[in-house]
């Protein structure tokens, strides 16, 4: 171990596996090591022993009869689903990880009205179909969403004498007439903002989100913009090490006692553990390993569920994402409902996981997320834990520590890959270019 490297990485998280591959890629001697002795940090998947372990120590362990063989299970601690064309595909593709991998798509996208599930309409002919609106603002919407599809940044004749720089997202669904109902699921479920926050900022952003989502929708036919990795999360951080391996990358699991070593001037230098020393220009890692660099901004509650049925109201789908949007609920921000199955190969067959997770806002936020659970319909067995969402408090030049921030409620992973992106551009000056290669390669089994 006593060696020097370009950079060491300590956790073995998504985002950290992502930027081993993208260094390693880039040339950089990279070293990568965890105090586990499994892949993936706080964003692992965990196996159905390994859940009761973690959640209920000291009980007896699942009854085979009931939920099978325990390895059977993958079980993801921070649910995410994949948008079709967005930014994590966009990166398995650029890497080649893609080929590591096999994809399924995602069945259906829903949104919450008035305690109702619907299904989510992205698109000119969904909007004449959709039971969310009345006729006349199906009309409307479906002129909102013909501007979206058409709509291209490269071209001004698309613009229809839009500034969408000067025009807040307020403004231009007002100049569509749209009603607060449709704004809702278009900025809550389509753009997927998480608050409100954005009515009042550039409406660019939001447009291009919603286009992100039709474009995704339409690479397949099953009325979701999303892909979910079979075996579950767990298979990307491992991905991602395997590429970061072949470009001659060293991986160290089950080092408990890994401690980053800074010099007299605070600059990270190395990272040391039973003893020795690994010397390195910066040191990259989650928050766990970087005591006192970090703020916490705020936390998030999940509810893992073991469910034996399809989510209700969702057409019997094996996986869904459920929108409920924060004025549904009467919330500041957004609840998330993640729902897949044994036909993922991450549970025993016939058995289903739902998860619900939100931004905590009370101090009791085991009650807030009841809202998602009366969706879930009846329960087998329900793991809650509230997580830190922590953000270092520099950007890592001034001492050499690039620190990636903890995991959002969202089950989207478009926050979590641009938090890697930036932390790239940070490191190495560059920004990744991720159009170089088509992102159709990345199917997905219906």
């Amino acid at each position: 171990m006593d060696q020097e490297y370009d950079a060491i990485i300590v956790g073995t998280g998504l985002k950290e596996c992502l930027l081993a591959g993208l260094l390693s890629v880039d040339g950089m001697k990279i070293l990568h090591m965890d105090r586990n002795s499994y892949y993936g940090g706080e964003s692992a998947s965990l196996n159905l022993k390994q859940l009761f372990e973690k959640f209920r120590p000291g009980e007896p362990e699942p009854d085979p009869a009931v939920y099978g063989r325990w390895q059977d299970w993958n079980i993801d601690m921070v649910p995410k689903f994949m948008m079709g064309n967005g930014l994590l595909v966009r990166t398995l593709v650029h890497t080649n990880v893609h080929n590591y991998m096999q994809f399924k798509a995602v069945d259906g996208s829903y949104v919450v009205k008035a305690g109702k599930t619907y299904k989510v309409p992205a698109n000119d002919m969904d909007a004449l179909k959709s039971s969310l609106m009345g006729m006349f603002e199906k009309r409307r919407a479906r002129l909102f969403f013909i501007f979206v599809q058409d709509y291209d940044e490269a071209d001004p004749k698309t613009f229809k004498g839009y500034n969408l720089d000067a025009l807040t997202s307020r403004d231009l669904f007002a100049k569509f007439g749209l009603e607060a109902g449709t704004i809702d699921f278009v900025g809550h479920a389509l753009a997927l903002q998480s608050d409100e926050a954005y009515l009042d900022q550039p409406a660019r952003k939001m447009v291009n989100a919603v286009k992100l989502y039709s474009e995704s929708l339409a690479r397949f036919d099953t009325g979701s913009p999303y892909i979910y990795p079979l075996y579950g999360l767990g298979e990307l951080p491992q991905g991602f090490a395997r590429l970061s391996a072949v470009y001659g990358g060293t991986y160290m699991l089950g080092k408990p006692d890994a401690e980053v070593v800074y010099d007299e001037a605070g600059q990270a230098v190395g990272v040391t553990s039973e003893g020795e020393t690994a010397k390195a220009k910066f040191v990259i890692g989650d928050p766990s390993y970087f005591p006192g660099k970090c703020r916490r901004v705020g936390q998030v509650v999940r509810a893992l569920c073991i469910l034996s049925h399809p989510i209700p109201n969702c057409g019997d789908a094996h996986s869904v994402q459920i929108i409920l949007p924060q004025k549904q609920t009467g919330r500041q921000t957004d609840m998330y409902v993640f729902g897949c199955s044994w036909a993922h190969n991450v549970c025993a067959k016939g058995k289903y996981l739902a998860f619900v997770s939100t931004t905590v806002e009370t101090a009791n936020p085991h009650l807030e997320i009841e809202p998602g659970l009366r969706l879930l319909g009846h329960i087998d067995e329900k793991f809650v834990h509230v997580s830190d969402i922590m953000v270092p408090v520099s950007d890592g030049k001034d001492n050499s520590c690039y620190i990636s921030k903890g995991y959002d409620a969202t089950t989207h992973f478009e926050t979590t890959v641009r938090d890697v992106l930036d932390m790239y551009t940070r490191i190495t000056g560059k920004v990744l270019d991720l159009s170089d290669k088509d992102v159709n390669a990345a199917g997905a089994a219906q």
